[in-house]
């Protein structure tokens, strides 16, 4: 359905905020996208994308523009801290079975690419929503004055601390702390080694590495039992001295680590399950319908899929209501089971403190053959866009 005299206003330029909006527009909505930041904030980090998250921009027409920027990441796999490969999948067949290899790219050249994809003025930084009244008023801050803005659909990707979420369901309650947390960063040059990509888990312990298109590297690291909040005079300090002993190129990677450069943030997700993403003509879209842990690297990919939903139902039904119906039939299923799969691999991998479970669990993942640590892989990454009717 396309009709330019409809409008939509989307609170949060994020990832998933941003497709949404190339979504609608390539429709024919007139969009606004309020971001409460005045810079991009998506610098500092890197992600993974599997082939349902590649799919995704491919629906949306940027496939080309990202693989510009991206890098194939090969095979993968989990090792333990010695570096012994626990499990270790093939990158071809990787590919042979979820039709594409997966791909490495920093936040921010996917964050650009969703933002060149749409005509200046329609991102608006520091908007600041405070609320969102009658079925599609957004009420916000900006340039120091407050101002309403009407629409025929809001779409709240505004992130886990969705205001929006909030409104349509005050009583939720909210994030709750997963007790991990998160480290992030990106060397500050090239890295002149070869890099296997795998995840290294220890007790209560993981770290990974992803390779950039310009060679610099994302790192990651997680660490399960810290006390929320909590904060290092010198986080990069503190994680050279936790990792001394772990296997290359982990000491290597943080031995050039500047505190400055390094992000650290609590892991939060959505532990109580919405019982909708829409209410009227309000869809909840990204980490604020369904924020998961980022153990399966769905986190990104997720959104991707709910922007391209969200557009193909906008475009296959008459109405709003109808079309929000079948985006929510659509996407909520699908993308809860991916929270609840993300936290249980949490839950038996990285997070495992005893060191008596930890000799068991990786026995057994050794064990498996390969062609299980394939399925568990495409299990999510296996995705075609379509909606689910009544």
């Amino acid at each position: 359905m396309a009709d330019r005299d409809r409008s939509a206003v989307v609170v949060g330029g994020g990832i998933g905020g941003l497709a949404a909006a190339v979504a609608l527009r390539q429709r024919g909505w007139d969009v606004t996208v309020l971001e409460r930041s005045s810079t991009p904030t998506e610098i500092g980090a890197g992600l993974t994308l599997m082939a349902n998250g590649q799919r995704a921009l491919r629906e949306l027409g940027l496939a080309d523009a990202v693989s510009a920027t991206a890098v194939p990441q090969g095979g993968g796999g989990i090792r333990d801290r010695s570096g012994r490969w626990l499990a270790r999948v093939d990158g071809a067949d990787l590919a042979r079975a979820v039709g594409t290899s997966v791909v490495g790219i920093h936040r921010e050249h996917l964050h650009r690419v969703l933002r060149e994809a749409l005509p200046a003025g329609v991102l608006v930084p520091g908007a600041d929503v405070v609320d969102v009244s009658g079925e599609t008023e957004v009420s916000y801050l900006h340039g120091g004055e407050r101002r309403r803005l009407a629409a025929d659909l809001v779409v709240g990707a505004d992130g886990i601390g969705s205001c929006v979420r909030r409104a349509l369901f005050p009583h939720h309650p909210g994030p709750a702390y997963t007790g991990v947390t998160a480290w992030r960063s990106v060397t500050a040059g090239r890295w002149p080694l070869d890099l296997a990509g795998a995840v290294s888990w220890g007790p209560a312990t993981e770290f990974g590495a992803v390779t950039l298109v310009d060679g610099r590297v994302y790192w990651f690291a997680a660490v399960a039992g810290a006390p929320e909040g909590h904060r290092f005079r010198d986080e990069a300090a503190h994680l050279r001295a936790r990792f001394r002993d772990w296997h290359a190129p982990i000491p290597e990677l943080l031995a050039g680590a500047e505190h400055d450069a390094v992000l650290r943030h609590d892991l939060y997700h959505l532990a109580s399950p919405l019982p909708g993403y829409v209410r009227g003509a309000v869809a909840l879209l990204g980490d604020a319908a369904h924020a998961m842990t980022p153990n399966l690297g769905q986190g990104a990919a997720q959104a991707l899929e709910d922007a391209v939903v969200l557009g193909l139902a906008l475009d296959r039904h008459d109405d709003v209501a109808s079309a929000l119906a079948a985006y929510d039939r659509t996407r909520r299923p699908r993308s809860q089971a991916v929270a609840r799969a993300s936290r249980w691999a949490g839950r038996i991998g990285s997070e495992l403190r005893s060191g008596a479970l930890v000799s068991v669990r990786d026995a057994l993942v050794r064990a498996a053959p390969t062609r299980m640590s394939l399925r568990s892989m495409a299990r999510f990454a296996r995705w075609e866009p379509g909606l689910v009717e009544a």
